[in-house]
């Protein structure tokens, strides 16, 4: 199967490797550089890419302001 890059830079995927891989409207795909070969994947959802566990907790409190500085709390000891 051959594909033609666009001028943006886009491909379109042929319709039988879509259907193989279950590649859907929207559906996230990464790009993996190996040897002299690009591999497309479908990227792992966001269930799968926890590893540290970050974000995984809500709290109830009011978030930090981006522009919080937090060197303003270091008072000089007496």
């Amino acid at each position: 199967m051959q594909t033609t890059i666009t001028s943006k830079g886009q491909v379109t995927i042929p319709r039988d490797v879509r259907q193989h891989f279950g590649l859907k409207q929207g559906m996230a795909v990464s790009f993996e550089i190996e040897g002299d070969h690009i591999a497309l994947r479908p990227a792992p959802s966001p269930r799968q890419a926890v590893a540290c566990g970050f974000g995984l907790i809500k709290s109830r409190r009011k978030g930090v302001p981006a522009d919080f500085d937090v060197a303003s709390l270091v008072t000089d000891a007496p």
